[in-house]
């Protein structure tokens, strides 16, 4: 199964071929249990530039050919985008639920395996409770991690916007060269709609 790290590097290759990470979620592989991440075109004029520079250096990347360097510091920053998405994809009610289905089945199975006597699930049900008691060290390490992984991103201009269901996701900031053209698109397009004609 791919890591983080190794997701994030090759993410950090492909945003120098104009491509910007999108999301990550779990499924991928023949057994399900991989994860799967999603790389879309990124369209601002900082990205194709990239993409045109990186293509004139490396025009046979994608026949097998040499791939750019990694670039240590935008790997650092992907890691923690991915690490963010995964641990952001439950909420806390649905991880405890989740532990906790998860924890009875392992000892209803671990209960039958020793056999049919009391003894036997006396010790399944009190692997059961220490079992238990880790969901909320597991929630603790969980929320960490995310404050960990925001606090990276924040540190470089991410800023938080509401999603349609109501939730936040950090957002990467925009370049003043990203937001002039865009702005110069907006107001061309504008001008074309608003022309009289001739």
């Amino acid at each position: 199964m791919a890591s983080i790290r190794k997701l994030a590097r090759l993410a950090s290759i492909a945003e120098q071929f104009g491509y910007d990470y999108a999301g990550v979620r779990q499924g991928g592989g023949p057994q399900g249990n991989g994860l799967v991440m999603l790389l879309m075109p990124d369209p601002s004029p900082r990205a194709r530039t990239q993409a045109a520079r990186t293509w004139t250096h490396y025009p046979n990347a994608a026949a097998g050919g040499p791939l750019p360097p990694l670039q240590e510091g935008t790997v650092h920053l992907l890691r923690a985008r991915i690490g963010l998405d995964l641990a952001a994809r439950y909420s806390e009610k649905q991880l405890i639920a989740l532990a906790g289905f998860g924890f009875t089945v392992a000892a209803v199975v671990l209960g039958i395996q020793l056999g049919a006597g009391i003894d036997s699930w006396v010790v399944a049900g009190t692997t059961w409770v220490a079992l238990i008691a880790l969901v909320p060290v597991l929630l603790r390490v969980n929320r960490r991690y995310r404050a960990r992984c925001t606090a990276i991103l924040e540190a470089v201009g991410y800023r938080h916007v509401r999603n349609q269901h109501g939730g936040s996701k950090l957002v990467p900031p925009v370049s003043n060269a990203d937001m002039a053209t865009e702005g110069s698109n907006q107001a061309s397009q504008a001008m074309r709609h608003t022309a009289p004609p001739t």
